[in-house]
């Protein structure tokens, strides 16, 4: 079996600077003619595709800040102008619309997608998810890396398929918590934890990882992106963009990425 050399105290500092240096949830320097989107660290492959569509469009940009579903939704609520809300879970939706921040009827539920078990490209070695499978030998000393499993949707997600599965309290204490799921596939990627659990469309994003497990729906809540609009929004063309996002010409940008498109 392949080893896996232990990132020590100063590196792996110096990666997680890095890492959240790439993806932090800054409000971006907003431009007062663009549609403003709050979306999932996720989506960003398939949404900049969806985007740049739209730009060909309209002849509109669009200024996109992706995050953890998480870190938006507080940013949301602490007044960051935004139009649309793009989250990861029905969560973090459902937060923002309990504090009267979402424009009534916009909301739909726009996208599915799966969990994944990932190794480091060189590592091919399947593994069979199912109930009391020894995760813990897999990782053979190594850490696990996934979203913080108390707000990033994938990282609660993941916890609660283990839970399910009847193994998280073997690996609880090897979970390295990232701050999006993104961050958490980066540690893959680079080799600096041998195994993390994402959603299968960051899997298919980034060639540096191999999938070698998929879990079964059973185990955890159906993954689905809500969207809508934000009630602060007084964007023109706010409505227009999320049509668009819905409509058949960003269908088939969102399933090359490997989501289920269900606009419901």
């Amino acid at each position: 079996m392949r080893k896996f050399r232990r990132l020590n105290v100063n590196a792996w500092g110096a990666l997680a600077i890095s890492i959240f240096a790439a993806m932090a949830p800054a409000t971006p320097t907003l431009a007062a003619d663009n549609v403003t989107v709050f979306a999932a660290a996720s989506l960003k492959n398939a949404l900049d595709a969806v985007n740049a569509a739209w730009e060909r469009k309209s002849g509109n940009a669009v200024t996109t800040s992706y995050a953890a579903s998480s870190a938006l939704a507080k940013q949301i609520e602490a007044g960051a102008p935004a139009d649309i809300f793009l989250s990861a879970d029905l969560a973090w939706m459902d937060y923002v619309a309990g504090k009267k921040l979402v424009r009534e009827g916009s909301r739909s539920t726009l996208l599915g997608n799966r969990l994944v078990l990932v190794a480091p490209a060189s590592d091919a070695q399947a593994v069979t998810i199912a109930p009391g499978f020894d995760l813990k030998a897999r990782l053979a000393g190594g850490k696990l890396a996934m979203g913080a499993v108390d707000s990033v949707p994938a990282g609660k997600y993941g916890k609660a398929a283990l839970e399910a599965l009847g193994v998280w309290s073997s690996v609880a204490a090897d979970v390295a918590g990232a701050e999006n799921v993104r961050a958490a596939l980066l540690l893959v990627s680079k080799g600096e934890a041998p195994l993390g659990i994402v959603y299968e469309t960051d899997a298919r994003a980034d060639p540096s990882v191999n999938i070698v497990g998929t879990f079964p729906e059973s185990s955890h809540l159906p993954i689905v992106y809500p969207v809508a609009i934000l009630a602060e929004s007084r964007h023109p063309d706010a409505a227009a963009y999320l049509d668009f996002v819905r409509s058949p010409a960003a269908k088939p940008l969102f399933e090359a990425q490997g989501f289920t498109v269900l606009d419901k």
